[in-house]
């Protein structure tokens, strides 16, 4: 992630760099509780979210809206680059998803 506007530190999730090379970059995100948050942030990179847990991420959108979005532990989707939001713990658990960065550029056919 970048261009991060981080939530206040009481609310803040905590992001932990696992992994970085040229190509890739692999980030846990950890929601200690409910109500816990990115901040607001655009991607760089097409991303990779594998979520850790069964449950409800809160998205807030660039329009102010906020969407409620199922997860399974262990199944992954996936976003491209110029995404914009804030994601917040919408669990009454702590929480935490593991975020794979694609740095390259998408290889032409």
């Amino acid at each position: 992630m970048c261009n991060t506007t981080p939530p206040a530190p009481d609310v803040a999730a905590i992001g932990t760099k696992m992994l970085e090379n040229n190509r890739i970059r692999v980030t846990e995100w950890r929601f200690k509780k409910k109500g816990d948050s990115t901040g607001w942030h655009k991607h760089e990179y097409d991303y990779v979210v594998v979520p850790l847990f069964t449950g409800i991420l809160e998205i807030e959108t660039p329009d102010k809206g906020r969407i409620s979005w199922p997860v399974e532990n262990g199944i992954p989707y996936t976003r491209e680059a110029n995404t914009e939001h804030d994601v917040i713990n919408g669990n009454d658990f702590e929480c935490a998803f593991i975020e794979v960065e694609l740095l390259e550029p998408p290889q032409k056919k």
